[in-house]
């Protein structure tokens, strides 16, 4: 049980699209806490008018440029015996958002850390992806620069279970084609746009097809969604292996080019690394 002269850290879920999907908790929370630390805090007004909430407590604006140096004050309050609640944007702090580095100070510290729990976009993109949901990772966002984001996807490969994915409307068409190159053309996946929000759209397809789509532009709030490798499916990635399943799937009636896809996308590896294979005399 926690002491009433403590202080609690409080994690509030804030909604990622509607202001009605607000867990009925959070507006108790916010016209009760004696600090209230946000994203942005003029979201976090816009929210409150919003709810038709009067803050009482005090506001600071704790975000991924000032997270470093405004966590030790924060954890002084806490200490203090002070209620402060957490923020972000949209969805539960922490996640791809601030919010790590003040709860791993305040477990260290043996400061109460509860949180209000509510929406958030990484289970709502793959409740109505149609992809397995039984086991899944969160990835994140991918690193912005090619060469990185293709070797952290090339590391992906064979990962079974299926992945989350954030990112940028601007880069969505990039990260996709990368996905496509490590994964394979046919692989499934389920690009949600806006998801609760007025514009919602969830496009589902194989990797190939959504890089079409995207080509024309993406614009708003982008979750990615893409089914794990298939164990079932697998071909060693050493070049010998490689070399046999080309052939194996020759025999059975495919093109040499529909062969390096298939061959390449059951052992997670680039087409372009099949190709080269193939075409060039084995050692």
């Amino acid at each position: 049980m926690v002491d009433p002269e403590d202080g609690v850290l409080v994690l509030a879920a804030t909604p990622i699209g509607r202001v009605e999907d607000a867990p009925p908790r959070l507006a108790s929370e916010l016209a009760t806490a004696d600090v209230i630390a946000a994203e942005d805090t003029r979201r976090l007004r816009r929210l409150t008018t919003d709810l038709g909430v009067e803050i009482k407590g005090r506001i600071v604006s704790y975000f991924e440029g000032n997270e470093n140096a405004r966590t030790p004050a924060l954890l002084a309050d806490l200490l203090d015996g002070n209620r402060v609640l957490l923020v972000t944007d949209a969805g539960m702090p922490s996640v791809s958002d601030p919010g790590y580095r003040l709860v791993a100070a305040a477990v260290e510290k043996d400061v109460h850390v509860t949180a209000v729990p509510g929406p958030s976009a990484v289970l709502t993109a793959l409740a109505v992806s149609g992809l397995p949901v039984d086991r899944f990772c969160f990835e994140g966002f991918l690193p912005r620069k090619a060469g990185e984001r293709s070797r952290r996807l090339t590391g992906l490969a064979k990962e079974e279970r299926t992945m989350v994915f954030f990112e940028a409307p601007h880069r969505t068409e990039a990260a996709l084609a990368a996905m496509r190159d490590a994964f394979g053309d046919t692989r499934a996946a389920a690009v949600c746009r806006e998801l609760t929000k007025t514009h919602e759209e969830v496009r589902r397809g194989g990797l190939a097809e959504l890089v079409e789509w995207a080509a024309d532009g993406v614009r708003g709030e982008v979750t990615i969604v893409v089914t794990g490798a298939d164990p079932s499916a697998e071909v060693a990635n050493d070049p010998d292996s490689l070399r046999a399943a080309v052939a194996d799937l020759e025999a059975e009636g495919r093109t040499k080019k529909e062969a390096i896809a298939e061959a390449a996308k059951r052992a997670g590896v680039p087409k372009r690394e099949v190709y080269d294979l193939v075409h060039k005399p084995a050692d």
